[in-house]
């Protein structure tokens, strides 16, 4: 039996990813969540605080009693309407959901991944200036400035600009984490596929919940068959719920030969997966480090695995 750990698999395509996943056979599915799961083994988890996912982090090793974990898909994602909110730990909530729970939930659960294991997280081509994709770009993935955007000194004095930046900075971030990983001497050992996955502008989800009214009931309608379909003809990054929760899916369940790079950068292009570049920001691999070690110390790094502590590349 292969063991699949996900966060985000509870609504939007994870939920269809999370589907697909759990009736792929002799596979374990446990779900991150909040909220009432589609599929699988739901777990407790609230990435606003970096003590429900070592809380999380512990649970699943209990549970497993020493077996391998299979894939990592670290799906879940928010976007907000401003940059003013603040976790339990003192962080941005946008970066602190979107990359830096996720990267304390990685570090935690690496030494439980299984040799030619996957690990896919999800990104968003918004954080490329060169999809067009009409958010506020990132100017830099510099953790302690993401995580307190208030001593920033180029801030956007705009709020939702400063949002758009937190949401594009994080999706650069899941990128650059991406890049770290495949790069450590551990995951080379151990063969291990690393992915950051580019699903396109996916409407109709739970993304946009937080953001105002007018925002949300766009992203609803353009997310029905008779708005989202012809726009999906004219916009090659836009994608619906099946076909993103699908190739999702098909990447976790190894369905596709990634490209033999260091790691793969996978967009969904009308509704095909494509094997490209990210952005510029995204492929530094001083950027990289940087960003790996410096979120190693916002997470507390004493309490991180030791095999995992710097990059060994």
């Amino acid at each position: 039996m292969s063991t699949i750990v996900m966060t985000g698999g509870t609504s939007g395509f994870g939920a269809i990813t999370a589907q697909r996943l759990a009736r792929s056979g002799d596979t374990r599915l446990i779900l991150g969540a909040r909220r009432p799961a589609p599929a699988g083994e739901p777990i407790p988890l609230d990435l606003t605080s970096l003590d429900s996912v070592r809380a999380f982090a512990a649970s699943i090793r209990e549970r497993l009693g020493g077996a391998p974990i299979d894939a990592l898909v670290l799906n879940a994602g928010v976007i907000l309407p401003d940059a003013a909110g603040r976790t339990v730990d003192g962080f941005e909530t946008t970066f602190a959901v979107n990359h830096l729970a996720h990267y304390l939930l990685l570090r935690l659960l690496s030494p439980a991944l299984a040799d030619r294991a996957t690990v896919v997280l999800t990104t968003s081509g918004t954080h490329d200036p060169a999809t067009g994709a009409g958010l506020a770009t990132p100017r830099h993935a510099n953790a302690e400035l993401l995580a307190h955007p208030d001593r920033d000194p180029d801030r956007a004095p705009r709020p939702r600009t400063a949002g758009q930046h937190a949401y594009t900075a994080s999706k650069l971030c899941a990128v650059l984490t991406a890049r770290s990983l495949s790069g450590h001497l551990d995951t080379k050992r151990r063969r291990l596929t690393v992915i950051a996955y580019d699903p396109g502008q996916v409407f109709g989800t739970g993304l946009a919940q937080h953001l105002s009214l007018p925002l949300r009931t766009a992203w609803s309608l353009l997310g029905t068959p008779v708005l989202g379909r012809p726009l999906r003809r004219l916009n090659p990054t836009l994608n619906g719920q099946t076909a993103a929760g699908d190739a999702l899916a098909d990447l976790v369940l190894g369905h596709f030969t990634t490209p033999p790079h260091r790691y793969s950068y996978a967009a969904l292009r009308r509704g095909q997966l494509t094997w490209t570049d990210p952005s510029a920001l995204a492929r530094s691999d001083e950027l990289a480090h940087a960003l790996w070690n410096d979120s190693a110390r916002l997470v507390e790094k004493n309490r991180l695995p030791a095999a995992l502590h710097g990059l060994d590349a």
